[in-house]
């Protein structure tokens, strides 16, 4: 099990030697496997037929991710509330059968489902091609030391960093850091898990030169009313983040 500390000092760097691009392009590569659905043999771990089942891609709110009847940049909602982050960008909609894997990724040691999940929110990101600004830093959400050390692993960083490996961008543990362990937040409103997360996040102060002018995207399982993204994109804009997005595997519809 890995320690706190050792977990907040993992980043990845981009590749620009001729070396790093030759690795980035092989871990880039499909790789023959078993999808983690249906376990056809296929060239990813998620197959086509079950990302068309499963995780059809519908159009979305930009600045929420939820689903609606057709593209919008802000829907009501949003116009009704002030979020610190820009765009939100989602796989699929959390519901069967993602909730049960993203269960087992984030509770029961499953880490070798973060391949998978990377591939919903990549298949997203390319899908929406040029609307989809490219961030400079991916930054995991913190998990407070207790929570790390109970869990062994923080489940945004195992997306985070593969989705950096993937495209090619910096990833960094080190820079957005959770000051205080808060209480779960199933069932919470949004209104109670605001206040919940009330200076729950800081910025490293040896790593706020990376932030000025940035645009980053903070990475995550699940997005549920936005109270942890909104915080820790607050933290972020107020240490400098230009802009901030929120990238994640599944939105709760």
């Amino acid at each position: 099990m890995r320690g706190a500390g050792d977990m907040c000092r993992q980043y990845i760097e981009p590749m620009a030697t001729p070396l790093g691009l030759l690795r980035r392009a092989s871990m880039a590569a499909p790789c023959p496997g078993l999808c983690v659905l249906c376990r056809a043999w296929g060239r990813r771990s998620l197959c086509e037929p079950c990302l068309q089942r499963f995780a059809p891609l519908l159009p979305r709110c930009a600045a929420c991710a939820r689903a609606m009847p057709a593209p919008v940049l802000r829907c009501g909602a949003c116009s009704l509330q002030f979020s610190a982050f820009q765009r939100c960008l989602t796989g699929t909609d959390y519901a069967a059968p993602w909730d049960r894997l993203i269960a087992g990724f984030k509770f029961h040691q499953k880490t070798e489902l973060a391949a998978a999940l990377c591939e919903l929110v990549l298949r997203s990101a390319a899908v929406g091609g040029a609307d989809v600004a490219r961030p400079a830093l991916l930054l995991p959400v913190p998990l407070s030391r207790e929570r790390l050390r109970e869990r062994g692993y923080n489940q945004a960083w195992e997306l985070a960093r593969r989705l950096a490996r993937r495209l090619g961008l910096a990833a960094r543990a080190d820079v957005l850091q959770r000051s205080r362990d808060t209480a779960h937040q199933i069932g919470m409103s949004r209104a109670e898990r605001e206040h919940n997360l009330r200076d729950a996040f800081w910025i490293e102060p040896s790593q706020r030169g990376r932030l000025q002018g940035a645009h980053v995207a903070v990475i995550d399982d699940v997005l549920t009313t936005g109270a942890t993204a909104h915080a820790a994109a607050l933290t972020l804009t107020r240490g400098g983040a230009a802009r901030v997005d929120v990238w994640v595997a599944a939105r709760t519809p």
